[in-house]
This record gives C-alpha cells, structure tokens and sequence, in this order.
C-alpha cells in the first residue's frame, strides 16, 4: 500500500533521534531459552527515557513540527507512557504540553507526567475517552494533538526500535511485542521487514483489549464495547487506520494473553530476570510463555515499558503467584474451642507452608454454633505442594474452602 512507510522514514527518525533517545540493551534471557528452547532475548525498552518506547514517536513529532505549530502547543491523550513521552519530548524541544488522561490513570503515571512539565486534564475512564477530549481541546486552542500512534512520524519513531533490534542481533528470527493501538509493531514491521522479509513479527494483546484480531477478520478496524485488563498500557478500543494498514500487510499474527499470563509473566521477570516491568511491557513474554508462538530462532521479546505503579504491582505478584500454584487464599472452619487456631497453624507449618496472614471470625452467621472461620493466606512451593496441604487439612477433618489460587 502506498500509505505505508518505508525504510527510509525510519532510518530519518533514527537520524532525528541521535542523541536523544537511548540505545537500548538487547539482553540474552537464559530461563527463556531454556523454557522454549530457542535463543532468546529481551529487547529492553523499559530502561528507555521516560521508562517506556513511546518517547520515540512523540520526539520524532514534534520534533518535526513548524515553529508557529509548537508555538501553539501540543496535546496528547495516554493512560501514562504516551503522556510521559510527550511531556519529556515537548519540554526538550520548548513547546508546551496539555494530556488527557483516564480518570483511573495509574497515579505513579500522571505524577511523572506532572514532573516532565505536562498539565494534566482528566477525561472518562479509557484512553479512547481522553483522545475525544484531546481532540476537542486542539479544536478548541490551537495546540497540535499529538496521536499515541495513529500517525506517521509516531511509527517512524517508533521503528526504531526495530533497526536497533537488528542491529544488535541480524541474525534474528522473530520478533514479539505488545500491540495496543499499533504504533510500535507497524514500525518495527516496516523496518524489520524491508531489511528482513523472512522474519517473523508477532503482535501480542490482552484477551480483555483485543480490538484487532475481530478487526483482522472484517478487513478494518473495529471498536470494541469496552474493555478489562490490567495492561493499561495496551488498552485501546480500536485500532488506527494507518496502524491497522501496517499490521495487516505486515505482521504475520496477533496472540493474545489473559491477565493471569500477564502476572506470570511479571513475576518470572522478577524472579528470574531481576527486572521491573508493566504488565503491558511484559506482553511478549507471557505470549511466550503460552506456548501459543510459532517461533523461528532467534526470538526477540521487545519489553514495552516499565512504568508501573507499585500497588499494582503486588497485586499482581500475589496474583502471578496464585496462577503459579504458589499462593493460596483458604477459609478453614473449625470449632471454637481453646487451642484450636494454634493447631492450625501448626498443622500448616508442619507441611512447610508459609503463612502470610491469618484473619479469624468468631461472629459470621454463616458459621454454625459453636465454630470459627479461619482465612488464611498461605505460600507453598508449588500446585503440588498446594494439593497436598489442602488434602491433609482436609483429612484432618477441617472444612476447606479455596478462595484462591490453584491447588
């Protein structure tokens, strides 16, 4: 199609973004290989300035702007790394910068957007919202919207990414990253492509934000009724339509993921490769780790971004656990009498569970007379280890009910 980019267009952003943005590392992922067992590596974008991929784009845009454009300001729409993108490249370049944001944006997000100099305007409860918003604002004032990806000097930035993955690794076989609205894989296809045509580029969504396998299948882009993931960083209703031109001449699949593979996937991060991501910016690894990938060796995961709020952050640590059959929620019913939550627990310590908390209820009018309910939050080593605790409670003659987790 003749609305694509072309090698050139990012090989011109890499030119404009010399200096600006970081090279970021490509580093090898030896559980990943050993898990999948094909040469794996971690493209990590979290470090980039900013914490995310996206300041690559919004440099590159208003990089390219006239003076009398920047004069009037620009205006974008993100949950918080689109934001954070803007408001780091417009303060460089010394235009001012006004984002819409969900009501519900993730607080460490709007906080660092405050911090790079944007203000901060709050709109509905999607990014789709905001972009309305934003939208009106630039009719409204002047100011230039600056798209989160819909636009070409946005992909040409973020293709980027794509000329230093091959860079760093040519040999390259496949390439993974999360897809939201489709900045970032249409330019990582247009520049692994033109250099690569046999290369593999898969996309990744979340199960609960999934607007472009429907849109794939009618031949344009479709809008989804609503959405529920915890990737806020690819939550997007629909995709573009320069976007959705790119994935649908370029990119050969599009997965997606559940909110449980996205915990997975964060936990293993941190556990086995000691790094700090967002659920989005883990996408590729859970996608991974699924199993649902054709993989053609050497693979590139591309971690998206890192900017995730901390309380977020151990819920889904617990809850990447809880999938892992590491951590279970219980409710033991047990009779009220002297000593019997002390043989409990002792009953779980004896099988080497680790207890995290311990709530005990004397006054449910669920309880029969004479009984007591235990909640307890305990840590295993694992689904088995998780079985067999429940069954010898259970054999014990303790009423065992699973709040969460996998026995």
């Amino acid at each position: 199609m003749s609305d694509l980019l072309s090698l050139a267009d990012i090989e011109a952003a890499r030119a404009l973004l010399t200096g600006v943005v970081k090279t970021t590392p490509l580093e090898h992922s030896a559980p990943l290989t050993e898990t999948l067992g094909v040469d794996t590596w971690l493209k990590c974008e979290h470090q980039q300035r900013a914490g995310s991929y996206k300041v690559r784009g919004a440099y590159t845009r208003i990089a390219r702007l006239s003076d009398a454009e920047r004069a009037c300001g620009v205006v974008a729409a993100s949950a918080g790394n689109h934001a954070q993108g803007v408001a780091l490249a417009a303060g460089l370049l010394g235009a001012k910068s006004t984002v819409f944001m969900p009501q519900n944006a993730p607080l460490p997000k709007v906080a660092a957007t405050k911090a790079y100099g944007a203000a901060i305007e709050y709109a509905g409860t999607t990014v789709d919202d905001a972009l309305r918003a934003a939208y009106t604002f630039a009719e409204q004032t002047g100011a230039v919207l600056i798209h989160p990806f819909d636009h070409p000097d946005v992909i040409a930035g973020q293709g980027t990414v794509g000329l230093e993955i091959l860079d760093q690794c040519p040999d390259a076989g496949t390439i993974v990253t999360a897809v939201g609205g489709g900045g970032l894989i249409s330019g990582v296809a247009v520049a692994a492509k033109a250099l690569r045509p046999d290369i593999r580029i898969i996309g990744v969504q979340a199960t609960g934000a999934a607007a472009y396998p429907p849109s794939l299948a009618a031949g344009a882009p479709v809008t989804l009724t609503s959405l529920a993931t915890i990737a806020d960083g690819i939550a997007v209703m629909r995709p573009g339509n320069l976007t959705f031109a790119h994935v649908n001449d370029l990119v050969d699949d599009i997965v997606t993921v559940t909110d449980e593979d996205l915990s997975a996937a964060l936990l293993a991060m941190l556990e086995r490769h000691k790094m700090v991501v967002e659920p989005a910016g883990g996408a590729a690894v859970a996608a991974l780790l699924t199993g649902k990938i054709d993989l053609r060796a050497p693979v590139v995961a591309i971690l998206s971004g890192g900017n995730i709020d901390p309380m977020l952050l151990m819920r889904v640590i617990e809850h990447g656990l809880a999938s892992a059959g590491r951590f279970l929620r219980l409710s033991v019913q047990t009779g009220d009498q002297p000593g019997e939550l002390a043989r409990l627990l002792a009953q779980i310590a004896e099988h080497r569970a680790n207890i995290v908390d311990v709530l005990h209820s004397r006054h449910n009018p669920r309880l029969s007379f004479g009984q007591v309910e235990v909640q307890l939050a305990v840590e295993t080593r694992g689904p088995d280890h998780s079985a067999t605790l429940i069954g010898a409670l259970r054999n014990l003659g303790y009423a065992v009910t699973l709040l969460s987790g996998t026995p």
